[in-house]
């Protein structure tokens, strides 16, 4: 699976620690979100982030490491750019990681994020 890192996960330190196998694939830039630090760092609507494309069989570990289960962090599908195909981005919940960040519109976290990426046509680019 390839990912779009943009925290801790694009240190190599932090991504031996978390997982046995994975390689770094290039630069990656998101569009439409944009970085903020709270207790962990998290993504807010508009802007952009600077990150990595990570590849990764682990998923199971990585969803361990976001805290997934415990409603850290929600797991989203981002369109690449240039169409050929998505990576997947761990976003925090800002509740969840006391960041100050507002995420429009009613229902779940996952829910509102889902909706923003595709309404707003957020995307990651290789640089």
């Amino acid at each position: 699976m390839d990912v779009f890192v943009y925290g801790t996960l694009t240190e190599h330190t932090t991504a031996n620690a978390v997982l046995d196998e994975y390689e770094y694939r290039c630069p990656a830039e998101l569009v439409g979100l944009h970085r903020i630090d709270g207790r962990y760092p998290t993504l807010a609507p508009g802007g952009t982030t600077a990150g990595r494309i990570l590849e990764t069989p682990n998923v199971e570990a990585l969803d361990e490491y976001e805290g997934v289960d415990r409603g850290l962090y929600c797991q989203q599908s981002i369109p690449q750019a240039d169409g050929s195909g998505t990576v997947a981005c761990y976003i925090g919940d800002p509740k969840a990681v006391c960041a100050p960040a507002e995420w429009p519109g009613d229902g779940s976290f996952q829910r509102r994020v889902e909706r923003y990426c595709s309404q707003h046509g957020v995307v990651v680019r290789t640089v």
